[in-house]
């Protein structure tokens, strides 16, 4: 078998085997995180299983479009430089794809979190009056006749 041969034998195999890898690590950690922003077991489940499914599709399909190489390769190192570019731009792709999902999920759990969320009481809008003291009680630390008892400003 020719060199390039070779060298599309390996890139098929690291790639398809760190899709693999990526997507069940994901799938298995990000769990927890889906059932955290659905707040529903069952629709994290579906919706994990989404996921794994467009992240297969979107990965192997870039793997498989980026496999062509239209130069021939001559030598080893030459297969080995082709291989690095070409399996460090799946690894770019899967991180990429990684941080969208990452970032897209967080913005629709502070959406939803942000709807759940009871709104703050309306601030008043002036003071309700002191209750007068029956006649003949004073509060305490206050003698008959000594006029009315001050609080200090609040701090």
């Amino acid at each position: 078998m020719d060199i390039k041969v070779w060298m599309y034998l390996i890139y098929l195999a690291v790639s398809i085997g760190l899709t693999i890898w990526v997507a069940r690590a994901l799938s298995r950690n990000g769990q927890v995180f889906l059932e955290e922003v659905f707040a529903d077991e069952r629709l994290a489940r579906a919706v994990n299983s989404l996921l794994v499914v467009g992240f297969y599709l979107l990965n192997l399909g870039y793997v498989t479009v980026a496999m062509k190489h239209p130069d021939p390769v001559d030598s080893t190192s030459q297969a080995m430089e082709e291989l690095s570019l070409k399996i460090g731009l799946v690894l770019l792709v899967l991180g990429a794809l990684h941080f969208f999902n990452v970032f897209a999920l967080g913005r629709y759990r502070r959406t939803r979190l942000r709807q759940l969320a009871t709104h703050p009481p309306i601030a008043p809008i002036g003071r309700l009056p002191m209750p007068s003291t029956p006649h003949g009680s004073y509060p305490i630390g206050a003698q008959p006749g000594a006029g009315p008892v001050t609080n200090p400003p609040a701090r």
